[in-house]
This record gives C-alpha cells, sequence and structure tokens, in this order.
C-alpha cells in the first residue's frame, strides 16, 4: 500500500460527489431527500491543503465522511491515490481507508479514557500491521517525539494532558500509518487561541516533512487563512468558489464568499477590515432548498435570473465561482 511519500500527483480527487438521505415523513407518505452534498468536485496534491468552509450545515462534514470512505456517496466519483474508492471491493476499501486518517474537532472525546497513549498508538499498528510489540512500541515513542511530546508521556493517560497535548497526541495517532490524506474537521476549535497556532504551526511542519495533503475543515477564515493553500467555499450542500487561498481572500467573486470574509473579526483600522456585508432572509432548508441559485433567498444581489436558474461553477479570474453576476464584483476593487 502506498504511504505519504509515494509518487502520486493526487492525494484524493473527487468528481460530482454527492450524498442524499431519506428522512422519514409518516406511515403514509413518502420519504423526503434531504441532500446534504449536491455536486462537489476538486483535486488534492501531496503536500497541500484544501481548506472547506462554509456555515453550519452546509454539509462539510458529510463531504469529511464521505472522503474518509465512512459513507458512501450517493453519486460521483472518489479515487484516492489513483483508485477508485466508490467501486472498490471491501478488502481494498480497507487498504484505502489506511491511506486516509482522521483528526477530530474534540481530542478529549476521541481519545479512549480507559487507554494509555502508548496503546492508543498502537492500536493502528496492531491492528493493520505485522510488526511485534517492541516495534509498535519503539514506532509510537519516535511518533510521539514528532509531534512534540516526550517519552515518558507514552505511559501516561489522556485526561493527564492539556487540550493541545491531547490534539497533539490524535494527531499522532493519525499519522501512525503513514497516510497520504489527513482529513481534519475543525481540529483547533475546541482550543484556547493561545494554543491554536501552535497546533496550526505543528501541522505545517508535519505536512513539510512528511508530505501530507490535509482536507481541512473549518468555519474560521482566520485559521484557513493560516494553514490553507486552496480553499472550496460551501452553500447549502453546493460549492458556491473555489480557488487559490490569496486571490480569494484578496477579491472574492461569490456574495456569499464575501459575506463569510467581511464577518471575520479584524483589528481597527486594519488593512484587512473589509465592510460589514449583512445577509437578510433565512437559511432554506435543505428539504426546500430553492429551485435557482442556493444563495439566492439571502443574497443583495439577486436577480429574477437566480431565482430561476441554478448557476454552474464557471472558470473567472483564476478560479470557479457560481454565480450569474460574478463579473461585477471583478471592477470592484
Amino acid at each position: 500500500m502506498t504511504t505519504a511519500n509515494t509518487t502520486t500527483e493526487f492525494a484524493v480527487e473527487a468528481r460530482d460527489l454527492k450524498r442524499s438521505y431519506k428522512i422519514p415523513r409518516g406511515l403514509f407518505k413518502d420519504p423526503a431527500i434531504l441532500q446534504a452534498v449536491g455536486g462537489v468536485s476538486f483535486r488534492v496534491r501531496a503536500g497541500k491543503t484544501l481548506a472547506v468552509v462554509g456555515e453550519s450545515g452546509c454539509g462539510k462534514s458529510t463531504l469529511a465522511r464521505m472522503i474518509s470512505l465512512i459513507e458512501k456517496p450517493s453519486a460521483g466519483e472518489l479515487n484516492i491515490q489513483g483508485v477508485d474508492a466508490v467501486g472498490a471491493s471491501d478488502e481494498n476499501k480497507k487498504k484505502l481507508r489506511r491511506a486516509v486518517q482522521l483528526v477530530f474537532q474534540n481530542p478529549e472525546g476521541s481519545l479512549n479514557p480507559r487507554k494509555k497513549v502508548g496503546a492508543i498508538l498502537e492500536a493502528p499498528l496492531e491492528i493493520n500491521t505485522d510488526l511485534n510489540a517492541a516495534e509498535r512500541a519503539q514506532a509510537a515513542k519516535a511518533m510521539l517525539a514528532l509531534v512534540g511530546l516526550r517519552p515518558e508521556h507514552y505511559d501516561r493517560y489522556p485526561h493527564m494532558f492539556s487540550g493541545g497535548q491531547r490534539q497533539r497526541i490524535a494527531i499522532a495517532r493519525a499519522l501512525m500509518l503513514k497516510p497520504a490524506l489527513v482529513v481534519a474537521d475543525e481540529p483547533v476549535s475546541a482550543l484556547d487561541v493561545s494554543i491554536q497556532a501552535q497546533v496550526l504551526n505543528l501541522l505545517s511542519d508535519l505536512q513539510q516533512s512528511l508530505g501530507l495533503a490535509y482536507l481541512f475543515i473549518s468555519h474560521d477564515l482566520g485559521v484557513v487563512r493560516h494553514i490553507a493553500h486552496d480553499v472550496l467555499v460551501m452553500y447549502l450542500g453546493h460549492a458556491v468558489e473555489q480557488g487559490e487561498k490569496n486571490a480569494l481572500f484578496a477579491q472574492p467573486l461569490h456574495p456569499y464568499t464575501q459575506a463569510l470574509l467581511a464577518s471575520t473579526p479584524a483589528l481597527a483600522g486594519s488593512t484587512d477590515a473589509k465592510q460589514r456585508v449583512v445577509l437578510t432572509g433565512e437559511l432554506p432548508s435543505p428539504l426546500n432548498p430553492p429551485s435557482g441559485c442556493v444563495f439566492s433567498t439571502r443574497c443583495p444581489h439577486v436577480t429574477e435570473r437566480c431565482k430561476q436558474e441554478r448557476p454552474v461553477l464557471r472558470e473567472l479570474a483564476g478560479r470557479q465561482v457560481a454565480c450569474h453576476h460574478a463579473e461585477i464584483f471583478l471592477t470592484q476593487v
């Protein structure tokens, strides 16, 4: 099985991924269809980070579960290191899961409180490799050192550590099988602000030294700006803007991206401060999305065309944007 040191250009490739759920509505009614992800495409190269951003309920975590093979897409294509992950056999999926590992939001909840750190780190090796006990212990202690922890931490329980140290342990566990892709779902949002930068710097250092690819799920654009190379903005299960981080932050072309960036706190008088964008209207129900643009019920620039025709992602100014009128924002620099 190839690992993060592979020469494969893309760690993961997704094309038009969709995930829908049937919601019961009563004994004599057909179930409603909730489309959590409505057709998302992207590629992540080894050594790069794609950040997926958006409000709660936009489909970020559902997308993460599909990429990590916890859930099967309802439609679309998913390749992990060039291997079809949707049509793979159960045996091949088991191998592919080793190449994709997760770092969860809350390290306290993701670590077994009854097991020592050494046992937690060795568990993936015990299940997936033929290493003996001494070799597993050696690998676990080496990984502790890699994430900035000391050898004596090997024999301690998770409750004996701070939140930042527990997240380092969670990161170490995710790296034990040498994955090509790490899916990080809000990995620093549960940490104190003073600790967040340390963990983000650790993730960056590990990426450079191991050639890891990250799918970084976040609602915090300040964090995204620090760690991402590319950004995918989602709204109500759809990608509305996608492109290189610096270009997207400097000149957002979708009204929703503009609203997200304007809501990011900035120091008074800072050059990063942006004019406040006030969104009106309610977030639509995913059980009954708008027939046209999914953002049409809240967009300050909505037209009749927006209400009737759903825009598709199209190339504009070096990125992709799903907005009928995105050209008007190119002149507003």
